[in-house]
């Protein structure tokens, strides 16, 4: 094997929300599945081959070597490429996999000798450790920003964004977008199928939300049937147009359908837009919170934008 990339892929845990990719940084999702963590190399035609070698590696905890991926029944790819692959774990436990591919076929399977075997390991054991630490690490700070149930961010990271995008929006004068969300009928489903279910709804709630919004949104559960997302150099337009599929496909889903019901529930939303609307992160929270309520007290299942200051 000649100049073969390397991919790092691990098992994530997290249960933070997703964020776009880029080739400079970490990768994780909320799924737990597995994600490029660094690479060289990658591109939209390997990036399978790997994932799929990476699943095998993690699943069986065992070095995986080919010389030729296309014709190997363990990954089941299209990519042709020899590749030598390694689990990284750490605490007994495999956090990662390490792959090296060469995009072109060997004419045999890649082999290390023994003793280079056994140095490699040894080599890979504090890079496992170090691994698990960062996991441990992220895992512990996600739980810190996110809301147990709905695995949105809760209110506190909420706040500490959007401080921080205000004062980015007022040096660069980009806009800057609030969403507020209430979900009109909550109190029907606790009332009528308890708690448990109002959980679950909550839960359905918060997919459809995140859903709706763009990767470079910010989406929160902001307490009780209460949702907000910060949406960064966006006009009113914009986030109007994103409150108005988020309110669209509230009312269009058949929320506890898993568990034998059919509730409809909609949603009020509240639109602020800074500088339009507000001039700073409290004028901004306040204003989207007056224009949903305006939506409530309207009719409810609505969205409304805030007017300028002077015009409250």
């Amino acid at each position: 094997m000649v100049a073969a990339p390397l991919w790092i892929v691990l098992a994530s845990t997290s249960v933070a929300q997703t964020v776009p990719p880029r080739p400079d940084r970490w990768v994780t999702d909320l799924s737990g599945q597995l994600s490029v963590l660094s690479g060289r190399g990658v591109t939209d035609e390997n990036e399978p081959a790997m994932r799929a070698v990476g699943n095998w590696v993690m699943q069986h905890g065992e070095e995986f070597a080919t010389d030729d991926l296309r014709s190997d029944a363990r990954a089941r790819s299209e990519s042709v490429g020899a590749v030598l692959a390694f689990p990284l774990v750490g605490r007994g436990q495999r956090v990662g996999a390490l792959i090296g591919f060469d995009r072109a076929a060997a004419s045999h399977k890649p082999r290390l000798a023994p003793r280079l075997q056994r140095a490699v390991r040894t080599l890979l054991e504090p890079v496992s450790m170090a691994l698990d630490n960062a996991l441990a690490l992220k895992r512990a700070e996600e739980l810190s920003v996110t809301d147990d149930l709905t695995h949105l961010y809760n209110s506190r990271y909420l706040n500490l964004v959007l401080r921080r995008e205000t004062k980015r929006a007022s040096r660069s004068g980009r806009p800057l977008s609030l969403l507020f969300i209430d979900l009109d009928g909550f109190k029907g489903v606790n009332d009528t199928h308890g708690h448990l279910f109002g959980s679950r709804a909550l839960v359905e709630a918060a997919s459809l939300i995140r859903t709706s919004a763009r990767e470079t949104d910010v989406a929160a559960r902001f307490g009780g049937d209460e949702f907000a997302v910060i949406l960064p150099d966006t006009g009113g337009e914009g986030a109007f147009a994103v409150g108005e599929r988020i309110r669209e496909r509230v009312a269009a889903h058949s929320f506890l359908a898993g568990d034998g019901l059919d509730v409809h529930l909609t949603a009020s939303v509240g639109v602020a837009t800074l500088p339009d609307a507000a001039a700073s992160a409290d004028e901004l929270v306040a204003a989207a919170d007056k224009a949903m309520y305006r939506v409530k007290d309207s009719g409810k299942n609505g969205i409304q934008a805030a007017p300028p200051p002077t015009d409250n």
